[in-house]
């Protein structure tokens, strides 16, 4: 039986890109991309998850990066840090380190490559939410990391009371019914991809960690506020809407769509880093068409 648990965010969380200049992080362009979100009123900022590059990011460069988002921040939404990696121990570190720099909630991915047994990845949340001392949201994307948390396993990480969140980003409706229906809001569930924001809403979810609101984050949040105002007509029309972008932000490997488009408004340089390549000339047309932007 899990306990009560207050949301790390309800609303919209950005999983905010990481954008580069020449091979390194455009200092500017980042305090840019951070202002827009504020101003279009999501309710927290992610950085260092899958859309920010987290894998290809250096441990100086993470050390320059958090801080200066916290400060940037400052207390106007809500600050997650993106923590998982295979070790436990680096993953620790990066969760002292986001709690020094004035993180609220700490994001962690289910281990990859170095798959642990049932066992070692409770543990490994626990630590975790041990070094970090903060809430943590579980973040389970079977895509990337070759393992889907199964709802059992999900209870016993869930025991620990700094577990307050599941970021569910597998394709499975009946997953995120599932964990809705065996936690009911504690942890609270978070739509892990951006076309299940309304199932997860109707579901009794807290709201989604978006690739989406980096380039609309108003029409996003503005999902979420019709939908708790009661307007459910209006929140699906709006979502509805969306699909289309949504699912070309998808075609390729993110986050090189969603670069792609924020280029192509000259918020960034559509630079992402090795293995990643920007995307092919006929999606950027087809992105830009969906945009409504001349050629």
């Amino acid at each position: 039986m899990t306990h009560p648990t207050i949301p790390p965010f309800t609303g919209v969380c950005t999983a905010l890109v990481t954008p580069f200049s020449d091979g390194e992080i455009d200092r500017a362009a980042l305090r840019d991309l951070i202002e827009a979100q504020i101003e279009g009123g999501v309710d927290a900022i992610c950085l260092c998850g899958t859309t920010g590059e987290s894998a290809t990011l250096t441990e100086r460069e993470r050390a320059w990066l958090i801080p200066f988002a916290g400060e940037r921040i400052a207390g106007r939404a809500r600050f997650v840090v993106g923590v998982g990696t295979p070790s436990t121990r680096l993953s620790c570190e990066h969760a002292r380190a986001a709690r020094d720099a004035g993180a609220d909630a700490l994001l962690a991915v289910t281990p990859y490559y170095n798959r642990g047994t049932p066992a070692g990845i409770v543990a490994h949340f626990h630590a975790i939410a041990d070094a970090g001392e903060l809430p943590v949201i579980l973040y389970n994307v079977p895509g990337r990391t070759g393992y889907d948390l199964p709802v059992p396993l999900i209870r016993e990480i869930a025991r620990h009371p700094l577990i307050r969140g599941i970021k569910e980003a597998g394709d499975s409706t009946e997953k995120l019914a599932a964990i809705a229906g065996e936690f009911r809001g504690s942890p609270a569930l978070y739509a892990g991809n951006d076309a299940a924001l309304l199932p997860v809403l109707s579901l009794g979810g807290a709201g989604v960690i978006s690739v989406l609101s980096n380039l609309l984050p108003a029409e996003c949040a503005e999902i979420c506020r019709l939908w708790w105002a009661g307007d459910v007509s209006a929140a699906r029309e709006r979502q509805l809407a969306l699909l289309p972008l949504i699912r070309l932000l998808f075609r390729e490997t993110n986050p090189a769509p969603i670069k792609c488009a924020l280029a192509q408004t000259g918020v960034i340089r559509e630079e992402v880093r090795l293995p990643l390549s920007p995307v092919q000339t006929e999606l950027k047309e087809k992105l830009r068409k969906q945009m409504g932007l001349s050629n």
